[in-house]
């Protein structure tokens, strides 16, 4: 049975980086982000999400994403809303993902809200990526050409590193890249991964 490893960490982190480590070293990684991406394609669910915000966040039959978003990391309650409409579909491709990795021992799970969603309960082993809150909004302005308040509402919306390493069994340090990547080999080591020797 093949085992998941939930990686997660606050806005700005850096869990692709270390996502991107993992896969290097030959374990399949899956970006919870790009599955929501996917699935938000679905006509299904974007007819989902336009009876729960309007048609407003569309322009035409094409999502805003901005408008979107400027509403759900706002207000909680219409966050959960927008996270009832797309959680379960995003769990529905992982599991369809996961067809294809069935010969592996771990399999990664990347999503920044791992915790808030429940998904970690699915995990057998969960790391935490953290980071200094400065570099963290650094990061996040230059990347996403936002600001820093913007950063700091969406960074409210998330648990912070405290409560997420109380329920992780490793963290990893994201300050420097190469302190980074040592601690990667460091757990697979530990969970007995072979690494891709290619």
């Amino acid at each position: 049975m093949t085992k998941v490893i939930g990686l997660t960490g606050g806005i700005g982190s850096g869990k692709t980086t270390i996502a991107n480590y993992f896969e290097e070293m030959g374990v399949p990684v899956y970006i919870a982000d790009n599955g929501a991406k996917n699935v938000m394609q679905s006509e299904e669910i974007i007819e989902e999400v336009k009876n729960a915000f309007g048609q407003d966040i569309f322009d035409g039959e094409v999502l805003n994403r901005a408008k979107l978003a400027q509403i759900v990391f706002n207000d909680k309650e219409q966050l959960a809303k927008l996270n009832s409409i797309v959680h379960p579909a995003v769990k529905k491709d992982f599991e369809s993902w996961m067809q294809e990795y069935k010969n592996f021992d771990y399999v990664v799970y990347e999503a920044a809200i791992l915790f808030e969603s429940g998904r970690y309960k699915e995990c057998d082993v969960i790391i935490t990526v953290t980071a200094p809150e400065e570099v963290r909004i650094e990061r996040v302005v230059k990347r996403d050409k936002t600001t820093r308040e913007q950063v700091l509402s969406r960074m409210k919306m998330q648990w912070n590193d405290e409560k997420r390493i109380s329920k992780s069994n490793f963290v990893i340090n994201n300050n420097n890249l190469k302190i980074a990547k040592e601690e990667v080999v460091k757990i697979l080591k530990i969970l007995n991964i072979k690494q891709n020797q290619s």
